[in-house]
């Protein structure tokens, strides 16, 4: 086995890159452990012990020798039935029930501190049990200036918040170059719940978690919204484009009783993996810019 003492600076920069790409994101050991081996010494080791249970017990319509006790069950490594009921996995929850307790979950929550104490009481959405955090809105809830993002990053899930790591850090460059910052608006993701892999969530997933983010919107009432990346744009257009056919266009997004003008731009990761579009997100920072002050959201 190659050690990482042996590899050079270029070498292992390379490596760390594959395991990311390949969905690697924790190392859980100092030192590779071989599971195979592992398994088979395990497997090597029972052997013994099964052939001699094997010819101890009697056979099969075999009574036991005269003074001889029957063989008494094994018991001990059967569970209770108490154990037996607690062990097992829940029982999936439909998703068209799933999606009713989320609408009932949503309306009945009438802060902002309410819905996010009822979303991380919420298990009726698969992607919460291979999560780790729920990221709910965080900053200005008073400002009327809302971004949403599309759906939790890796960093994200780690740091318990939206636009966490290096695209977080561009994001606040972003938010800085238009007179903003994180604090001073309301910033939030579409879904909760980090999907394993970064994968898109699935049609049932947007359906469970639509009243969460509707909630949060009508709770904070914004003026103006600001959509970054893909996901983010199509969720709330209702339209099937890229990002680049749907950014840099006023739409309205009709909330409850709300109807509120919305932008879309990319995401800051967008622009990490392809910075020449970097021009592109600056004239939708400008003219979401320009919303805010026509609003008075932003000073002149």
């Amino acid at each position: 086995m190659i050690s990482a003492n042996d590899l050079s600076p270029a070498e292992l920069a390379a490596l760390l890159h594959f395991h990311a790409d390949a969905g690697v994101e924790w190392l859980l050991e100092e030192e590779a452990i071989d599971r195979f081996a592992e398994f088979e010494a395990m497997k090597a080791a029972r052997r013994p012990a099964a052939a001699q249970a094997q010819q101890q017990r009697p056979a099969a319509g075999e009574r036991p020798a005269p003074g001889q006790a029957p063989p008494r069950p094994n018991t001990a490594a059967r569970p209770a039935p108490a154990e037996r009921a607690s062990s097992s996995p829940q029982p999936a929850i439909p998703d068209g029930e799933a999606v009713q307790q989320a609408r009932f979950v949503a309306e009945t929550a009438r802060s902002l501190s309410e819905l996010k104490t009822a979303i991380e009481s919420f298990n009726g959405c698969n992607l919460k049990h291979s999560a780790r955090s729920t990221i709910f809105a965080s900053g200005n809830a008073e400002s009327g200036i809302m971004v949403i993002g599309s759906a939790p990053s890796a960093e994200d899930d780690r740091e318990g918040m939206p636009f966490s790591g290096k695209s977080g850090q561009l994001f606040d460059k972003m938010l800085t170059a238009i007179g903003l910052t994180r604090s001073a608006i309301l910033l939030t993701q579409v879904i909760p719940w980090r999907p394993p892999g970064n994968r898109a969530p699935s049609a049932a997933e947007m359906d469970i978690c639509r009243p969460f983010i509707e909630r949060q919107i009508a709770l904070a009432e914004p003026k103006a919204i600001l959509l970054l990346g893909n996901f983010s744009a199509r969720f709330f257009f209702g339209e099937s484009d890229t990002i680049h056919g749907l950014r840099g266009h006023w739409k309205e997004i009709g909330v409850a009783d709300c109807v509120i003008p919305a932008i879309a731009s990319l995401h800051p990761q967008d622009l990490l993996t392809a910075p020449v579009n970097k021009r592109l997100a600056w004239n939708d920072l400008l003219a979401f810019q320009a919303k805010l002050k026509s609003l008075s959201l932003l000073r002149n």
